[in-house]
């Protein structure tokens, strides 16, 4: 009979069980290869019949291992291949011996295992709570395997582990050929060529090489279908005539010895590819619909290299098993030596060598040790393989005599002074790779791979002294410190002077020595696959994390989810910018992507103009029904975004300018259009400007005054004279125009001249729409979040209560809530799978003040936070190997849970998730307890406090809160600006934990450590060199902006002492050239982006993200400190000449501090300090349409500045101060009549929101503008 073996680890044996059966058959899918029937005994020496199998209670009653045991695991044999479905697990019997969590591995042969992970990556299983209970496990993706292993995570602290297990699932048929690297199969057709529409491929293959081409087939017209393993990735070339040879890549690390499926499905163009559980799906390009492929397909090569449509020559090394094309067994045919199938030197049993690879788990304290081998004579030898992700880490050291002498080969981003390989190869990849080390005839010899070698001459031979340290270094070796980070990833076939280092005996610890080192595993995994970046951003890897390159990308954040764009015209208008070209992102987050729109903010509406390709007057003549003219206009934005655009605006309208000349639109007996035009949905129109939909009118048969009034249109007169039809279209539905027609200018004398406008639509619909909830038990609910990966979440709030959940959603076990837990405490809480996650903001004043606040959430596979207001951000990283997917199943409760208790009450606005806004306004009205809309005087559209500036209400008005904003006035939108030779120093107060993000009131699980930087200003000068913005610490650390000789603006960060600072220039463009320029500078820990104007974003990665310790001080201008580089210095000894304004480090604005507060201690002003709008008005990029308040006063400062030029010139001195005098008198007349206006304006509004202001409610809302009055913070 056979035997089922379950041992543990093989260092300390604590128990050793034989299972005998008597009867082993399995047919049924989800059938018990272990049951608690009898099919299983155990028969042991050192207990009696009893099982690791549930409900057993003799013997043992389960699996317990020796508490001396570091590292035990219990194994299972199969013996023979089986395909698992599930796993269930039992703690011992009647003990409190259980395991709560542990990992599953699997393999073929016993000695390479391979983990196994979910879909979402993770590799920890639920275990058990007690020791009776039974926890069943499916997996997502079955496994085909012989033995099973399980490791112990967690178990019970006041007991042991124990274990009793079932394995459930189903055999199969295997049908297995091994090829070797130069043999292939040839499957031939029974014709000359195979014309097929539907394919389906499908195939199991495991190699332990990276490179080789599993399937091949071309034909005579072009076609061919090639599969290929590259770089661990599988490739598929399928080409249906077309001449471009581009791969679909699916899958990674494939290349591990482990078996992987594939299944390639083909309809006509439509084609599936799924690796494993990966499906990629695409569409073939060229015109073709069918496969032709003549003669033969190949398999596991190609056995004529050369032959068009041949990539990679390389044949396959490995195994292949269950081969199927279109319902085809290939390897049965094979085997039973069918004709059609010719066979090179193919084996039908896999006998693939098994290449036992280690893991070095961690970054700080994994190594290996290995003494040395009998050494060579006159030097020593080292070989291996390895294959990691990270760019930096420890690969070998060893001692040499003569003393002291010291070998280290490190992987490393620098340029050493130690031995480096110069070969142009990239060996953080993921990929395996081979380096030979050779010490011997006064000379090093490093290999890589197949590269050329490196060799480095001695002066005299050296020989090994002691063990060799791979990986690290143990804390006791000599000379340990100072080394370069531990090694993570995997090492195999070490060789010591020719001998192969056995790493089985290591593990049993017959050889050298080690420390957290994983055994007959390489757990390598590949964090890129799937791409958890967004909008198409470059993923990147070490280890245990990976990073998103968001350059180029439109958006920022740790996956490249965040906008770095406003969302409309409104909400820059709203953030104080000015009339130009923006680009917007009409649906934030979302997947559309920003578009560039000129954004016309002269009038009190903010108008949103798109233009197409036509703006030209259009002429048109010869012209027919037959022959019509037709123009399509493309517009700069795609049609999805046009659409959200128009959506999301409160108006929309298109001018159609048409005049004519016996040109007529609708006169024609059976009543068909002659002209018309298409709507965004390419739906037929023929309705005309200025008129109503559906109706073929004009605006004169409207307006009543057509020159015919027997005709509705201008044009249908169908005179010989010059007429004109024009109007302004202004359906949002139909908007925009996409194309138009002209059908009637062929006659003698026909003629029409067009032009249609461009799109322009005003209002934003999402900023002010609000909902007011009366009732603790009422709620708005609305469609489930779909927010697996990635969500944001953004409203304004404003309430007396002390407490109430802003929204909720929940799953079976997942759940997302977002509430007011206290009076001055904002929560955000999640759970994916990995416990409950919370993140609290605390502020300083209650929440609950009746003024509106800010609230913004976020959450990815990579971190949370949530911010209010302007306080800092709250930050928490996700475990590296989580569960990454928020399954919600509920409906989404706003203002309210399903529960009915613990219900906001007061107003929620613009609330967003993921770019998507939601309409509150509609959904309250069919809600009890909910009405639309907030009343109140800072609840209008309209922009009463600028630049962030804080609306507050009055019960007789209201006033503006500059505190935390870079301006000044009653309105936020006076800027306060320096003109100096000096510089003004702001020092900063202790403690200094709000401006470093950290809070003693958080919760410390819930603080992110990463520093945290935000600088922003905005500068006109014509000096170069000079200095803009110092901050300087206690710890010799700085950040400084300067310009350099040539204008271009240089950012410095020092964070470390005694090591260099990062220097970095976005543009080499001279700034100092007279103009505005605004700079925003933000760092999350070594990540650095920098903004220039409008058009110009960077991202940086620091060499440290050391934070500022103990910051002691900010200066603009002038800086004397002797501690700054060669370079600084040379700026900061000229200062500064020009105008800054808007200054704004984290939440301090330096520069309007020492102009409002001039006794402050908080600041130091060395020289004359002079208040001037100069860079509150170029912050508008231009003279016109600013009041002439402003435009005076920068004339007359300009005019002083050029007066103080010549000092000789008395009569310009003279002039000088009688135009300023002039000015002064201007200014004063103007403000006198701005405040009385004001006042009666005032007045009105008053009067108009008395009677709302002062209704009874059942619960009062008091209301208030929030520190961000309706703008959207975004990091760039």
């Amino acid at each position: 009979s056979g035997k089922i073996k379950l041992p543990v680890n093989k260092k300390h044996w604590a128990l050793y069980w034989n299972f005998e059966h008597t009867a082993y058959t399995v047919h049924k899918m989800n059938q018990l290869f272990s049951t608690e029937t009898g099919a299983f005994t155990v028969a042991s020496a050192c207990v009696r019949p009893s099982a690791c199998i549930f409900c057993s209670s003799s013997g043992a009653g389960g699996w317990s291992p020796m508490v001396t045991d570091q590292e035990p695991w219990l194994q299972v044999d199969l013996r023979e291949q089986m395909e698992v479905t599930a796993v269930a697990t039992q703690g011992r019997y009647d003990s409190w011996d259980w395991v709560s969590s542990y990992l599953l591995l699997y393999s073929d042969t016993g000695r390479a295992w391979k983990q196994y992970r979910h879909e979402d990556g993770v590799g920890r299983f639920v275990g058990n709570g007690n020791s009776e209970s039974v926890v069943q496990n499916k997996l997502s993706h079955p496994v085909r395997t012989r033995f099973l292993r399980f490791v112990p995570l967690d178990w019970n602290p006041s007991g042991w582990m124990g274990l009793r297990v079932e394995v459930y699932g189903c055999s199969y048929k295997s049908y297995v050929a091994d090829f070797d690297g130069r043999s292939s199969l040839l499957y031939r057709f029974n014709q000359k060529s195979m014309s097929t529409v539907k394919d389906v491929i499908s195939l199991r293959f495991k190699s332990h090489q990276a490179e080789g081409v599993l399937l091949h087939g071309e034909g005579q017209r072009g076609d061919y279908i090639t599969l290929e393993l590259h770089r661990g990735r599988l490739d598929l070339y399928l080409n249906l005539g077309d001449s471009h040879r581009v791969p679909v890549t699916v899958g990674s690390l494939l290349d591990d010895q482990h078996w992987h499926s594939v299944h390639i499905e083909r309809f006509n163009k439509q084609v599936n590819l799924t690796v494993d559980s990966y499906t990629q799906r695409f569409q073939t390009k060229g015109e073709g619909h069918s496969l032709e492929v003549d003669y033969e397909l190949s398999f596991g090569g190609i056995p004529l290299p050369g032959k068009p449509g041949t990539f990679l020559r390389k044949n396959f090394n490995g195994c292949m098993e269950n081969l199927y094309y279109n319902g085809i067994n290939v390897i049965d045919l094979a085997k039973r030596r069918k004709p059609q199938i010719h066979s090179g030197n193919v084996t039908f049993s896999c006998s693939q060598p098994q290449l036992v690879a280690c893991t070095f788990v961690s970054s700080s304290s994994s190594f290996l040790s290995l003494p040395s081998a009998s050494p060579a004579v006159g030097g020593f030898s080292v070989r291996f393989q390895f294959r990691t992700w990270n760019p930096e880490g420890l690969l070998l050291s060893v001692q040499l005599n003569p003393d002291p002498q010291q070998l280290r080969l490190q992987i490393t981003m620098q340029k050493p002074v130690e031995m480096k390989n110069e070969a142009n190869v990239h060996i953080s990849d993921g990929l395996w790779h081979s380096v030979s080390l050779d010490a011997r005839n006064l000379q090093i010899t490093l290999t890589v791979d197949n590269e050329p070698s490196s060799t480095i001459e001695l002066w005299e031979q050296v020989q090994s002294r002691g063990s060799f340290y791979f990986g690290g270094c143990a804390a006791t070796a000599p000379d340990c410190q100072g080394f370069a980070p531990a090694f993570q990833g995997c090492m195999r076939l070490i060789f010591i002077n020719s001998q192969l280092m056995n790493l089985s005996h290591v593990q049993q610890g017959l050889l050298g020595n080690y420390n957290e080192l994983q055994f007959d595993t390489c757990n390598i995994k590949d964090r890129c696959l799937p791409n958890l970046c967004e909008h198409g951003a470059r993923c990147s890897q070490m280890w245990s994390s990976f990073s998103c390159d968001c350059s180029g990308t439109g958006y920022a954040g740790a996956t490249c989810h965040n906008s770095i764009y406003e969302s409309s015209c409104e909400a820059y208008k709203l953030s104080g910018s000015s009339s130009g070209f923006y680009f917007i992102d009409p649906d934030g987050s979302g997947p559309l992507g920003p578009t560039q729109v000129y954004c016309n903010m002269t009038e009190k509406k903010v108008w949103t103009v798109l233009s197409h390709n036509s703006t030209a007057p259009v002429t048109v003549q010869t012209s027919s029904l037959q022959k019509p003219h037709v123009m399509i206009f493309n517009y700069s934005a795609s049609a999805k975004q046009l659409r959200a655009i128009v959506s999301g605006s409160e108006q929309c309208q298109q001018e159609v300018v048409y005049n004519c000349r016996k040109s007529r639109l609708f006169n024609t007996k059976d009543g068909s259009p002659l002209s018309w035009w298409l709507d965004r949905e390419g739906e037929k129109r023929s309705y005309w400007g200025g008129f109503l939909p559906g109706v073929q009118q004009c605006s004169c048969s409207l307006e009543e005054n057509c020159i015919d009034m027997n005709y509705f249109c201008n044009c249908d007169a169908d005179t010989d004279t010059w007429a004109n039809d024009t109007g302004v279209l202004s359906y949002k539905d139909h908007l925009p125009v996409s194309q138009i027609v002209i059908g009637d200018t062929d006659r003698m004398g026909s003629q029409a001249v067009y032009h249609i406008g461009p799109l322009r639509c005003y209002g934003d619909r999402s900023i002010w729409n609000a909902a007011s909830f009366y009732q603790e038990s009422s709620y708005l609910y609305f469609p489930t979040l779909q927010a697996e990966l990635a969500s944001d979440i953004s409203f304004y709030f404003k309430t007396s209560a002390p407490s109430g959940v802003f929204l909720e959603n929940q799953g079976l076990k997942d759940f997302i809530r977002v509430e007011l837990s206290s009076p001055s405490v904002v929560t955000f809480s999640f759970d994916v799978g990995n416990g409950p996650a919370v993140l609290s903001v605390k502020s300083h004043v209650p929440l609950n003040d009746r003024q509106w606040h800010y609230v913004r959430a976020e959450r990815n596979a990579k971190e949370a936070s949530v911010q209010v207001d302007q306080l800092p951000l709250r930050f928490l990283e996700a475990p590296a190997d989580g569960h990454l997917r928020l399954r919600l199943s509920s409906q989404l409760f706003v203002g309210g849970t399903a529960s009915q208790q613990r219900g906001f009450l007061g107003c929620i606005r613009s609330l967003t998730v993921n770019g998507v806004s939601f309409d509150l306004e509609e959904r309250a009205k069919m809600t009890p307890g909910v009405s639309a809309g907030c009343p109140g005087y800072c609840t209008g559209s309209s922009s009463l406090c600028h630049n962030r500036g804080r609306c507050v209400e009055k019960s007789n008005g209201y006033i503006c809160d500059c505190s935390q904003s870079a301006y000044g006035g009653t309105t936020c939108n006076q800027g306060e600006s320096l003109e100096t030779t000096s510089s003004v120093t702001y020092t900063f107060q202790e403690p200094f934990s709000v401006m470093q993000n950290r809070s003693s009131q958080a919760s410390t699980s819930s603080t992110d450590s990463r520093a945290r930087e935000d600088v922003a200003l905005s500068f006109v000068t014509s000096q170069r060199p000079a200095m803009l913005l110092t901050v300087s610490t206690f710890s010799q650390q700085y950040i400084a902006v300067i310009l350099a000789t040539n204008g271009s603006v240089q950012i410095w960060y020092h964070l470390q002492t005694g090591k260099k600072p990062d220097v970095f220039t976005p543009t080499p463009s001279n700034l100092a050239d007279g103009r505005l320029h605004r700079i925003r500078i933000h760092r999350v820990g070594k990540n650095l982006y920098v903004q220039i104007n409008q058009d110009i974003h960077r991202k940086y990665t620091l060499s440290s993200d050391a934070e500022l310790i103990l910051i002691r001080s900010l200066t603009l201008g002038k800086v004397t400190s002797k501690s700054l580089q060669s370079e600084v210095i040379q700026g900061a000894s000229k200062g500064f000449i020009g105008c800054l304004s808007s200054v704004q480090f984290n939440h301090v604005a330096p520069l309007k501090v020492a102009l409002t507060n001039r006794g402050s201690s908080l600041v130091t002003v060395r020289g004359p300090l002079v208040q001037s709008n100069c860079g509150a008005l170029a912050e508008s990029h231009t003279l016109q349409g600013k009041t002439s308040t402003s435009m005076t006063l920068m004339i007359c400062l300009l005019r002083l500045t050029n007066t103080r030029k010549d000092l000789a010139v008395i009569a310009g001195v003279v002039t000088a101060v009688v135009f300023i005098t002039v000015c002064a008198l201007a200014v004063v007349i103007r403000l006198v009549y701005q405040q009385r206006r004001a006042q009666r304006s005032s007045g009105s509004i008053k009067e108009e929101h008395r009677h709302s202001m002062y209704t009874d409610y059942r619960t009062e809302l008091h209301l208030h503008n929030p520190v961000r009055d309706s703008v959207k913070e975004y990091y760039i």
